[in-house]
């Protein structure tokens, strides 16, 4: 049986999809819902939000991936941070999965990845369960019932929670798996509820596709000023820096949270939503995205709530400090209509620097915004993993390397050229301590951080003072006004200053131990950075 809208000339069975019991094309939220609570996916908490748990798997699962090795996969994927996959074991994953699929109830949604219709990509997700769907409808960009009609899917996910995969029939590490088949444009789901797979898969996708038509594609948030979206800004960083709390600014007009093309034209969003984490979420330091959890739709995933009042405990991270929640994009007061914008005049790189060695900001050269796009740093504390007792650096290349499956070079390359072409200025920001390392400093001040943020973004910190920092070499400002001038020294704010150049010392070999994979890829001046 077949509810909803679809083109008819491309239905599932139309793509070798048989046998299946009740598919679901297109549904509204609404409808999505209905569904998800009468087959017990979940329950609706407060303003119509809908409250739902993971399982095992609260995050994505990165050695599941893999990418299929075929001819024109061969020199075009970064294998050393790639799982492969052989053209055999996919298929026999392929039919298998479809055989799990027969007789089941599914849930499909066709929809678009980017804003600009010269580079989106059109992609149909089929889905075993129906709160996957609502997701997506939040993630993605939903096309209009008239687009509808005509829908032509270039690349399909099918999602199957309850499909299990044979590591060695299906040549993979476990019974989870994700594989990517780019030369099929089918990518592969099974074993893991964790809904943000989906939009990852479709992320990664994005940044194979785009550098072959010169489109540079980030992990990044951006925003521009309210009525000029030529003034634009973007702000790259791993989770936890701050990309969707520091993009999301009353004052400016949000473009996206998380993943963006910059074109001959300029930036465009590539989702229609945002998919926050809510971890000691408020409503006074996050406004925007602390309402979002309690509009129709939202999807709180992984958090601990009053049984009876239906309350949201944004401060329990028994299920998991990895909660979240998804909600379109429209959702924040001054979201962009259009998903579009101007070559960014701003570029911000956050980082969470758990050992306070850091300033909370720094002007950077072109050349050393290569370097730290390169390094992709930030920092785990100390306690947020077992068996982590001090800060631990991870360095996580475009500050996205699970994402990209070319070489990283490609998009260095890529933002270099854009960075020189459309004079972008670029800023380093640190997110993390001050005044120590964890565990014995404080945490940014996101009121400091919000202040010299606005400062760069309307050009006037470019009039201060500026010192070089003697361990990195960029330019930290000396004194910002409405911001505490002890916070832009950080040597000054530790009580013992030999402490902080020994952790400085520390930072910086393993910045230049880190970046000895990239020195044969790279051009002199990026070379003179990197090593001093």
């Amino acid at each position: 049986m077949t509810i909803g809208r679809v083109n008819p000339a491309r239905t599932l069975e139309l793509q070798g999809i048989t046998g299946l019991g009740t598919v679901h094309y297109n549904l509204a939220e609404p409808a999505i819902i209905e569904h998800a609570l009468q087959r017990g996916e979940g329950h609706l908490g407060q303003g119509g939000a809908f409250l739902c748990e993971t399982g095992e798997f609260t995050g994505r699962s990165p050695k599941d991936k893999y990418t299929v090795r075929t001819a024109s996969t061969e020199d075009t994927i970064w294998w050393d941070n790639t799982n492969e996959m052989s053209e055999a074991h996919f298929d026999v994953l392929h039919a298998d999965m479809l055989e799990h699929m027969k007789g089941g109830d599914y849930f499909v949604q066709d929809v678009f990845c980017g804003a600009d219709p010269a580079h989106r990509v059109d992609v149909r997700l089929v889905t075993e369960l129906a709160w996957h769907n609502l997701f997506i409808r939040h993630m993605f960009r939903c096309p209009t019932p008239a687009e509808v009609d005509v829908f032509e899917p270039e690349f399909t996910v099918i999602n199957c929670p309850g499909f299990m995969a044979d590591p060695e029939r299906h040549g993979c590490r476990s019974t989870t798996v994700i594989a990517v088949n780019i030369d099929k444009k089918v990518i592969l789901v099974g074993n893991t509820q964790y809904a943000g797979e989906n939009k990852k898969g479709i992320f990664g996708l994005m940044n194979y596709l785009l550098p072959e038509k010169g489109v540079m594609p980030m992990h990044c948030s951006a925003n521009h000023v309210d009525g000029n979206p030529v003034d634009a800004a973007v702000f790259f960083g791993l989770s936890g820096t701050g990309k969707t709390t520091l993009s999301a600014d009353p004052e400016r007009t949000l473009v996206g949270d998380d993943e963006h093309g910059w074109t001959e034209r300029g930036i465009f969003n590539f989702e229609g939503g945002c998919y926050a984490k809510t971890i000691n979420l408020s409503a006074e330091a996050e406004p925007e995205i602390y309402a979002t959890t309690k509009m129709f739709g939202t999807v709180i995933e992984n958090m601990v709530y009053d049984p009876v009042s239906l309350a949201l405990d944004f401060e329990d991270d028994s299920l998991t400090a990895n909660m979240r929640c998804a909600y379109p994009l429209d959702y924040i007061p001054n979201a962009s209509d259009t998903g579009l914008a101007g070559h960014p005049k701003n570029i911000v790189m956050l980082t969470c620097d758990a050992f306070g060695v850091m300033p909370p900001i720094a002007r950077l050269t072109p050349a050393q915004a290569m370097y730290h796009f390169l390094s992709g740093f930030t920092a785990k504390a100390a306690g947020t993993e077992r068996g982590v007792t001090e800060p631990q650096p991870t360095f996580s290349t475009c500050f996205g390397a699970p994402f990209m499956p070319r070489r990283p070079e490609v998009y260095g390359n890529l933002l270099r050229e854009k960075i020189a072409k459309h004079g972008a200025t670029c800023w380093l920001v640190n997110t993390g301590w001050t005044g120590g390392a964890y565990g014995a400093g404080s945490r940014m001040p996101i009121k400091a951080t919000r202040a010299l943020l606005t400062a760069a973004l309307d050009g006037s910190l470019n009039e201060v003072t500026f010192r070089k920092d003697p361990n990195f070499g960029f330019d930290v400002p000396v004194d910002v006004p409405g911001v505490d001038s002890g916070l832009l020294d950080p040597r000054t704010t530790w009580s013992d200053p030999a402490a902080y150049d020994a952790q400085a010392k520390k930072l910086v070999d393993m910045f230049s131990d880190n970046f000895e994979q990239y020195v044969a890829y790279i051009d002199e001046d990026v070379k003179a950075v990197a090593i001093g």
